[in-house]
């Protein structure tokens, strides 16, 4: 883009820098072997739409080439209805959705994305049969992060057995229980249930689709004239702060991180409100287990409910009392 009056961008990958882009495929097919030699699944919780084929067009290439010596017959399940959707999609349109490489195999009459061995499950009844097969196999389910879908029920089947790996192969935000899971969590809760992680837990780097520090600030060096404000979202509260201050200070952008309850004047391009400028901060007990994704929604709730107290501040008297009222008549039916 030449110029923008205003710029919202995200700021995932604001304070660090991609290395070298990866063996993908020789990672995997690494993964692969040491998995299904001990008789376990290959569980990667994917991203409905791009990176799950994205991961289809690498385990096409290692059935073409038969890297996976001893398994070549693998079966590779895709188990989300929006994934073999969007997979179906990407299909009907070649063109529009694969790159020069991809096309390349087109033009020779070949699928990228599809291969022997690859499953596509839609109705509950063919997910749920997955986790009967008791054939080493590849697991590719929805959602990323493990906050909702399918995959919370391969989890729930897979976690608890040492000869299993899960495999990451996107962004991990706080508070999900992907993050947790990286972040060395020993155990779980899963439909009411206690899951104990035995899993080897892993994940491929620098698959991401968003950009690093570097591809950001091109980005935005790119716009022919400043903007009047550039809004730093989409990243954790550390990162978001640091970009900005490094697009103002190093740049000379007009920069800024807004906190929860921010609000600024589109039209007078002035800040009406700065917003509560507090962290959300880890709190960890040595040998505690984490707060559950459900509990973590709960903090959240909690931090809203904050901001709109902010909100409400020089409100009508009548108004404040009656949410105070609302407020401590919710506190005293769960307070225990």
């Amino acid at each position: 883009m030449d110029e923008a009056d205003y710029v919202i961008m995200e700021s995932t990958y604001g304070n660090r820098y991609h290395k070298e882009r990866p063996d993908y495929v020789g990672r995997l097919v690494e993964l692969m072997e040491e998995t299904f030699s001990k008789g376990g699944n290959l569980v990667i919780p994917s991203f409905a739409v791009g990176r799950t084929q994205e991961m289809l067009y690498f385990f096409r290439k290692i059935k073409q080439e038969h890297l996976l010596k001893g398994f070549d017959s693998f079966e590779v399940y895709v188990d989300s209805p929006l994934a073999v959707e969007a997979t179906s999609i990407f299909n009907r349109n070649v063109e529009s959705c694969f790159d020069q490489e991809a096309m390349e195999l087109v033009k020779n009459g070949i699928n990228p994305i599809s291969f022997p061995g690859l499953k596509l499950s839609i109705t509950s009844d063919e997910s749920k049969a997955i986790n009967f097969d008791d054939h080493p196999k590849v697991i590719l389910s929805a959602s990323g992060m493990c906050e909702a879908g399918r995959i919370r029920h391969h989890l729930k089947h897979n976690l608890w057995r040492e000869e299993c790996t899960i495999l990451f192969v996107g962004y991990q935000a706080y508070g999900s229980l992907g993050r947790a899971l990286l972040e060395g969590t020993d155990s779980v809760r899963l439909f009411g249930e206690t899951i104990q992680v035995k899993a080897r837990i892993e994940q491929l780097e620098g698959i991401s689709g968003h950009a690093d520090k570097k591809g950001l600030i091109q980005w935005v060096e790119a716009l022919k004239r400043k903007p009047r404000q550039i809004f730093i979202v989409h990243g954790e509260d550390e990162v978001c702060d640091s970009f900005a201050r490094c697009l103002c200070e190093e740049y000379g952008e007009r920069a800024m991180a807004p906190y929860s309850g921010a609000c600024y004047d589109l039209a007078d391009g002035v800040w009406i409100r700065e917003g509560i400028k507090e962290y959300i901060k880890k709190e960890r007990t040595p040998g505690r287990r984490q707060a559950s994704a459900v509990f973590e929604r709960l903090l959240a709730a909690g931090r809203r409910l904050n901001t709109v107290i902010a909100h409400n501040e020089g409100g009508a008297n009548k108004d404040l009392a009656k949410l105070a009222d609302q407020i401590n008549a919710l506190c005293d039916k769960w307070d225990r």
